[in-house]
C-alpha cells in the first residue's frame, strides 16, 4: 500500500515537473523571440533589437546571451539619449553560425549591420565574451567606432600579469557546457540550485546578490532566467568556451576611440586583471575597477550605466566639436583640428561637457568640472575672434 502510494506520488511529481518545465520553456522561448528583427546584410542574416533615440550604441552580448541579454544590460541607456542596438552574435538565437565565427569575422559583421541600418559611426560596447569582437571592430574599422566600452571583458593578458581569480579548469568547463547544453538541466539548476548557477555560470558571489537591493536582485535573476532556452544559444556558447581557452594579444595600441573598461576583482571569470591590462594598452582608455561586484557588477549598475552614457555622449560631443571648429573657428583663428582636440585633451578628454555658449565675445565652455577657457589652455593661442550669434553651431 505504502509502496503503491509512493509510486503514485512519484509519477504525479514527475508529471508536474515535466509540465512546469515545458510551460517555463515555452515562456522563455516566446520572450527570446520578442522585439528582435532579422537584418539581411552583406555578411548574412543578423538578429538585432533597436530602441531609443540619440547617439547609436551597438551592444555586443556575452556568453549565454543574445540580443535579449544585450538589451537587458543596456536598455536603461535608452532613457539617457542613446539609441541602443543589441545584436545576437554568431550562433546565438536567430543569427546563424558561419564557417568563420572568429572575433574578426564577427567584427566585420557588426559593421555590416551598421551599414544595413545606415549608421556611419557608432559607439560599441562589448560585455564579457562580446569583448573580443568589440575590440576587433575598433581595430579593424576605426573610422566606424566613436567610442569603445568593455564591460567585464574576456580578454588576453600575458603570463607575467598575475591572475585576479583562479582559471576555470577544463573539467569545470565541461560541466558548465553540459549544464548549458540542456534546457532541462539548466531549468532544473535555476529551480533547485540557483545560488550555484549564480556563482558558477554568472561568476558572481551569491552572497553579494543576497545582500544587494531588491532592484539588483531582480536584475541578476532576470539575467539568469534569460539564458533559457540554452539550446538556441549552444553553438555560440561552444565557440565562446573555445575562445576563452585560446585568447591572443590584439593590436590594442592601434585603437584610437576613447575607451572605458570596467571590471571587479571578485569576478569569478577573472576578467579584472585582463581588463586592467587591456586598458593600459589603449590610448585614451579609462579603467574602472571595483573591489566587489562579481561578473555582473552587483551594486554598481547605476554607476556603470552613468559612466557608459557619459562616454557615449562625450564621443558625440567631440564629433560635433570637430565639425564646429572646422566650420567656424579655423578660418578665423588658424587653429587646426588636431590642435583644437589637443587643447580639449589637456582639459581632460573625459570632460563633463554640458553646453557650448558665446559669452563676452569668447568661445566659453560650460562644464560640470574644472575647465578653463580654451584661450588659457591653448598656451597662447588667441581665441578672441569676435564671434557673432550663430557663428558656432553645435547640434545637441
Amino acid at each position: 500500500m505504502i509502496l503503491g502510494l509512493s509510486a503514485l506520488l512519484a509519477v504525479l511529481a514527475s508529471l508536474w515537473v515535466g509540465w512546469q518545465f515545458r510551460t517555463d520553456l515555452a515562456v522563455a522561448r516566446a520572450r527570446s523571440e520578442q522585439g528582435s528583427v532579422l537584418a539581411q546584410t552583406r555578411c548574412g542574416v543578423i538578429e538585432y533589437a533597436d530602441t531609443g533615440v540619440g547617439t547609436p550604441l551597438l551592444v555586443v552580448h556575452g556568453s549565454g546571451g543574445g540580443f535579449d541579454q544585450g538589451m537587458a544590460w543596456a536598455r536603461p541607456l535608452a532613457d539617457k539619449g542613446i539609441r541602443v542596438i543589441a545584436v545576437s552574435r554568431f550562433g546565438y538565437l536567430r543569427t546563424p553560425r558561419p564557417a568563420d565565427a572568429s572575433p574578426e569575422a564577427q567584427a566585420d559583421a557588426h559593421v555590416c549591420l551598421l551599414d544595413t541600418l545606415g549608421i556611419p559611426r557608432a559607439a560599441v560596447m562589448g560585455v564579457s565574451a562580446g569583448g573580443p569582437s568589440a575590440m576587433q571592430t575598433a581595430i579593424r574599422h576605426p573610422e566606424r567606432v566613436s567610442a569603445l566600452v568593455l564591460i567585464v571583458p574576456i580578454a588576453y593578458k600575458p603570463g607575467n600579469v598575475a591572475d585576479s581569480a583562479p582559471r576555470v579548469s577544463d573539467n569545470k568547463d565541461a560541466v558548465l557546457l553540459r549544464l548549458l547544453g540542456s534546457d532541462f538541466l539548466f531549468w532544473a539548476g535555476l529551480h533547485g540550485l540557483r545560488e550555484q548557477v549564480i556563482r558558477h555560470v554568472l561568476a558572481t558571489p551569491p552572497e553579494l546578490v543576497a545582500a544587494a537591493s531588491a532592484a539588483e536582485r531582480s536584475r541578476v535573476n532576470d539575467l539568469a532566467d534569460r539564458i533559457l532556452p540554452v539550446s538556441e544559444r549552444a553553438a555560440g556558447l561552444i565557440d565562446d568556451t573555445r575562445l576563452g581557452k585560446s585568447l591572443r594579444s590584439y593590436a590594442l595600441e592601434s585603437i584610437t576611440a576613447p575607451t572605458l573598461v570596467v571590471s571587479a576583482k571578485d569576478d569569478g571569470f577573472g576578467t579584472y586583471a585582463a581588463a586592467d591590462y587591456t586598458a593600459s594598452k589603449i590610448r585614451n582608455a579609462k579603467f574602472v575597477g571595483y573591489e566587489q561586484g562579481g561578473h555582473l557588477l552587483v551594486g554598481h549598475d547605476n554607476a556603470v550605466q552613468a559612466q557608459i552614457a557619459a562616454m557615449v555622449k562625450q564621443s558625440t560631443i567631440v564629433e560635433q566639436i570637430k565639425k564646429g571648429f572646422r566650420r567656424s573657428l579655423f578660418d578665423r583663428w588658424t587653429l587646426s583640428a588636431s590642435d583644437a582636440l589637443a587643447v580639449l585633451a589637456r582639459a581632460g578628454v573625459d570632460f563633463n561637457l554640458v553646453a557650448l555658449s558665446h559669452k563676452n565675445r569668447h568661445a566659453d565652455f560650460e562644464a560640470g568640472g574644472d575647465f578653463g577657457r580654451l584661450q588659457d589652455l591653448a598656451g597662447g593661442v588667441a581665441l578672441d575672434g569676435g564671434l557673432g550669434p550663430g557663428d558656432f553651431a553645435l547640434d545637441a
